[in-house]
């Protein structure tokens, strides 16, 4: 048996013990915890045999997740998620520095600069563009080398491209963008609403991509990952850039994909505790659970990371977490395993990704309206409170709560459908300029 599979299961066989010798104990913030811990006892849901039949987390691959069917890897990530959390086995220790995560930055003239994290506000300063307008930097948590993750990348990379280029070659180049015909209705309702459109204004800016996803190597270190130290990392390198730039802190807009998301949301309280200022706004695209974390810290995304937080869960029930992460979080077809025509649970990670991609697109930015409701059944049964915003870049700063909408199985994911004038007292959030070459 491999070790560390040895080592969870005695940690939950001696839980066991230790909760069955215990005598009366009063009640603390300590005991309460031992209850709950003990209620989770892996012997209570998993037979030994099952136990023992569980790879260990250096065995699995992350490739293995592509391979597997949507409910294969759902039901293998929970069985570890639960059995990490009652045995407490698993300590946050994988944590590499800025300096060995790579990035890239992309240019207004198709050029990609590659280089360390570390490096960034050296770069960003010496491109002329880069920090006079907006910046956006895109973590990603899962590695390149997953199919899904690089189309998914390589989707938001050429969306922004084309959000900055001339709109006349958009519609005839995307193979992510919905028909002429949509984006021609789309672009005629926008001129409509002029208090929700900046459409007379071409945006420019900067956008950074932050491969922290290429650093991991097995399910071990994603399993393990140090979120609250690797986002200090991001967050003290955000300092520098914002201070070298001489870039406005309200023109940052930080998105974090998978694990990246829980990253994105610790960078944020660390530009928080060292500037005593937030940033404007961060964006989780399905931010995930946290198998190995410190039970007295906060972990992950959460409402307060940034002015405005805003979460679309596609894993909620899987890789992702259903709870609320933000000021408002999008349900595409409420909590599930997987979002429909994803066929595993990683491609279902990244739909998060391509959705919020496809809203960037010129035209796309109304084709993901969602309803605000507390359950699917409530949804599909319209009995909701009748708010309806847009998910994706032109969610409204002032939304609150869950919401919940419907997507297309394939390309163009948005299904587009007319929807309520969105007011807005922050303004859409403004995105910025960038052409590139997108990720090989």
């Amino acid at each position: 048996m491999n070790p560390l599979r040895t080592v969870c299961l005695m940690m939950g066989v001696l839980a066991l013990a230790s909760a069955n010798s215990a005598g009366p104990r009063p009640m603390s913030m300590n005991s309460n915890r031992n209850t709950i811990k003990n209620s989770m006892k892996p012997t209570s849901w998993m037979s030994i045999s099952t136990l023992q039949s569980l790879p260990s987390l250096k065995e699995i691959k992350l490739k293995q997740l592509e391979e597997m069917s949507a409910f294969e890897g759902a039901d293998l990530i929970n069985r570890l998620y639960h059995l990490a959390q009652a045995t407490q086995a698993l300590e946050p220790t994988y944590a590499p520095r800025a300096s060995e995560i790579p990035a890239f930055l992309v240019t207004p003239d198709n050029q990609k600069i590659e280089f360390q994290l570390n490096e960034l506000p050296r770069v960003a300063r010496e491109q002329s563009h880069c920090g006079k307008q907006e910046v956006t930097v895109f973590i990603t948590g899962l590695p390149s080398k997953l199919e899904s993750v690089k189309e998914a990348t390589r989707s938001l990379t050429q969306a922004y491209m084309q959000r900055y280029n001339d709109e006349s070659s958009y519609y005839q180049n995307s193979a992510t963008s919905s028909s002429s015909s949509h984006y021609h209705h789309n672009k005629k309702q926008q001129r409509s609403d002029s208090d929700e459109d900046n459409s007379n204004q071409k945006p420019s800016g900067c956008l950074v991509v932050v491969k922290f996803g290429d650093t991991i190597s097995d399910f071990e270190e994603y399993a393990t990952v140090d979120t609250e130290k690797v986002g200090k990392e991001v967050g003290n390198v955000l300092v520098q850039l914002l201070q070298k730039t001489n870039c406005n802190r309200d023109n940052v807009h930080l998105i974090g994909s998978n694990l990246g998301a829980n990253i994105a949301g610790a960078a944020g309280r660390q530009y928080t505790k060292v500037t005593n200022h937030q940033l404007r706004r961060i964006t989780g695209l399905d931010p995930v659970k946290c198998f190995a974390k410190d039970p007295e810290t906060l972990t992950g995304l959460a409402r307060g990371d940034a002015e405005f937080v805003d979460a679309i869960h596609t894993t909620a029930n899987s890789m992702g977490t259903s709870a609320r992460a933000a000021d408002v979080d999008f349900y595409p077809e409420g909590p599930n395993e997987a979002v429909p025509g994803a066929d595993n649970i990683v491609e279902s990670s990244m739909r998060a990704v391509r959705y919020f991609a496809e809203s960037v697109v010129p035209g796309n930015e109304r084709n993901f309206p969602a309803e605000s409701a507390h359950s699917l059944n409530e949804y599909k049964s319209s009995n909701t409170s009748g708010r309806r915003i847009y998910m994706g870049i032109n969610t409204t700063f002032k939304a609150e709560g869950d919401y919940m909408l419907q997507v297309n199985t394939k390309s163009p994911f948005g299904r587009s459908t007319p929807a309520q004038k969105q007011q807005n007292a922050h303004g859409v959030h403004k995105s910025w300029k960038m052409s590139s070459r997108d990720e090989e």
